[in-house]
């Protein structure tokens, strides 16, 4: 069962999501590799839970990746729940040639455990999106525009991940496609725009996952790390109960 937290949260902007993720890697060794299989896992456990009803066997997912870290760790959850029986197939939104190098690692495995690849929105259980990242600003390209307006009008549940595409997460504002999930899983600590009042409509249900964010390393930002370290302390996976709403 996900564990529900109903305290207080800091949140922080774009920029500083960076930094955490450089001094992850620099400081600590925390490869991005480590955080894409941390971040997967949960996204896939609540797939299961939230959507699948725990039975994910002959469920049919469909995910929808993108060129950059957030397209490698919705395939981590593409690989978890084959495993698990689900019948999974994984739509790019860019030809591979433009993936990051970790988002093609994945991809890879994802070809050698044979799940396939599509390019339509076919009738599914859920629609995993991972098309783009907390760092997106601005309006989607047409062809990425494209797919999220098919995903919109699948009547489809769907899970973001770390954000609803097409949504700013520096401001809040929704771009002129934007994906309308059912569900968010956030990543280590909320996004700012996550609470703004005109984003409130696109992310739905709100989880945040545990990507192994050393509490020290949080200190060194002068990010507050009380509630921080409690919420993750029954479950890797919580659900926010509790949003202050901005403007």
């Amino acid at each position: 069962m996900i564990s529900h937290f109903r305290g207080n949260l800091p949140y922080i902007i774009p920029d500083q999501m960076k930094e955490i993720e450089r001094l992850m890697t620099e400081d600590y060794g925390i490869s991005l590799i480590q955080m894409m299989e941390n971040a997967g896992h949960n996204l896939a456990e609540l797939a299961r839970e939230k959507f699948l009803g725990n039975e994910p066997s002959e469920k049919k997912v469909i995910v929808v990746a993108g060129p950059g870290g957030n397209g490698g760790g919705a395939m981590v959850a593409a690989r978890r729940l084959k495993n698990w029986g689900a019948e999974v197939s994984i739509l790019l939104t860019d030809p591979k040639g433009k993936f990051r190098q970790e988002a093609i690692h994945q991809f890879s495995i994802c070809q050698k455990m044979k799940i396939p690849t599509t390019n339509n929105i076919n009738q599914a259980d859920l629609i995993i999106d991972g098309i783009m990242g907390y760092s997106f600003q601005g309006n989607p390209g047409e062809k990425v525009a494209r797919i999220i307006e098919m995903i919109n009008n699948a009547g489809i549940p769907v899970l973001s991940f770390d954000t609803p595409s097409g949504l700013d997460l520096s401001t809040g504002k929704p771009g002129d496609q934007t994906i309308k999930a059912d569900a968010t899983m956030a990543l280590a600590i909320p996004k700012y725009g996550l609470f703004r009042q005109k984003a409130s409509k696109c992310i739905g249900d709100l989880f945040l996952a545990d990507i192994s964010v050393p509490p020290e390393l949080y200190k060194t930002l002068k990010i507050e790390t009380d509630n921080l370290i409690k919420v993750f302390a029954e479950s890797a996976l919580v659900k926010i109960n509790k949003l202050i709403i901005f403007s």
